[in-house]
């Protein structure tokens, strides 16, 4: 599955953070469906459903600026928001692709 949030392989996925009220996400922007193997298609109609596992801040990054030859130098943290959510099920043109059970 490729979607505007990003892209892998798992069942387990750190996308940016995401309000959500309850427990479930669902996804409707779907760009890209792998079906069969050897195969990708955009899917015309497609969601992704899953759930919400814990959110928290990613490692921080150091940024640091320096102009040269003028005595300026600047060091900033950043520190990134994210979710993570399990993937329950792929629902593509009709046809569902439900996740192992964990």
């Amino acid at each position: 599955m490729v979607s505007s949030t990003g892209s892998r392989l798992a069942n387990v996925v750190k996308i940016e953070s995401v309000v959500s009220e309850d427990q479930t996400i669902e996804f409707s922007d779907v760009l890209a469906i792998s079906g069969e193997p050897g195969t990708v298609a955009k899917p015309a109609i497609a969601k992704v459903t899953a759930e919400v596992i814990r959110e928290g801040r990613g490692d921080k990054i150091l940024v640091f600026h320096l102009k040269r030859k003028k005595q300026y130098k600047k060091l900033q943290g950043h520190r990134q928001n994210f979710t993570e959510v399990r993937i329950k099920a792929i629902e593509a043109d009709g046809v569902t692709y439900s996740a192992a059970a964990v």
